[in-house]
């Protein structure tokens, strides 16, 4: 089987229709949502997502209505029915179905749907680099909160895209600071010291991220600095990568054209991205 799909409580093919015209997603972006990956049969560090999850919920005051035992089983059940050994899988809850007011509709019962699908990690891209471009960051300000409101990020993917690049770096007008990519974090790396922007609403708190700063750069004996930085600082690193589940660690080796070190994937990115499949190996191997 190459997907398969969940929705309230009953796993169905990805084309059935069932989501309500006036369900709150549908309607306000009015909901959050997580992404996996599935490696060997077994999902990777799915208990930093689903506390992620839960942060994402209490912020936009989505009730809980699915105990995370509950949702490591769904996840456990759509690998195991849908036989897929290698893959992402993609879960959101919003709010609900109500009459579209603006304001939070009372006794609400969130609605959850997830969908696995066969999917690949880009290793041709680990092992080359990507290009990447600068697009201005023009998201709301609770970047922190991984809402299924993502505009701004579509719209600067898409700009990469026609620009033949594979991520968008983003930055704020107002302070000509980088925050992160438009579905990743950032990294640079200047004088082997790993260079990130810290944990504040203008960014996401990545699982990846976290994964490399807490056990990765350790174990490396890599320091961190992390703190905001320009374009033209970031030009200037010796190297580029960013992290996402999706992505894992993929180095960047041009920014807008502008060569990012020596144009390759740099042996401190390398590094990181050894142990991280080394993490993975031992939890899903």
């Amino acid at each position: 089987m190459k997907e398969l799909s969940f929705f309230d409580g009953t796993f169905i093919q990805t084309n059935e229709k069932k989501v309500c015209i006036e369900d709150r997603g549908y309607q306000f972006g009015d909901g959050i949502y997580e992404a996996t990956h599935v490696y060997n049969g077994k999902c990777f560090a799915l208990e930093r997502h689903l506390k992620r999850c839960r942060r994402s919920m209490r912020e936009l005051r989505i009730p809980i209505t699915y105990m995370d035992e509950e949702l490591r089983a769904i996840h456990e059940d759509i690998i195991q029915k849908s036989q897929i050994k290698d893959g992402s899988i993609y879960f959101q809850i919003t709010r609900c179905t109500a009459p579209r007011v603006h304001y939070f509709p009372e006794k609400v019962i969130p609605h959850l749907s997830m969908t696995m699908r066969q999917s690949d990690i880009h290793s041709d891209w680990q092992e080359t680099g990507i290009h990447a471009v600068l697009s201005e960051d023009i998201r709301w300000l609770r970047c922190d909160i991984k809402t299924i409101n993502l505009l701004g990020n579509v719209l600067a993917k898409q700009h990469a895209h026609e620009k033949d690049a594979q991520e968008a770096v983003l930055f704020r007008k107002e302070t000509n600071l980088i925050t992160e990519g438009s579905s990743s974090n950032l990294f640079i790396v200047k004088d082997e010291v790993l260079w990130t922007h810290p944990i504040n609403n203008f960014i996401l708190k990545g699982v990846t991220r976290s994964i490399l700063l807490e056990e990765c750069a350790p174990q490396l004996g890599l320091p961190v600095v992390e703190k905001a930085f320009s374009p033209q600082f970031a030009l200037s690193a010796d190297e580029m990568f960013v992290t996402s589940t999706s992505m894992e660690v993929t180095p960047i080796i041009s920014l807008e054209g502008t060569t990012i070190g020596k144009g390759t994937p740099g042996k401190v990115t390398q590094k990181l991205l050894q142990a991280y499949h080394v993490l993975v190996k031992k939890e899903c191997y």
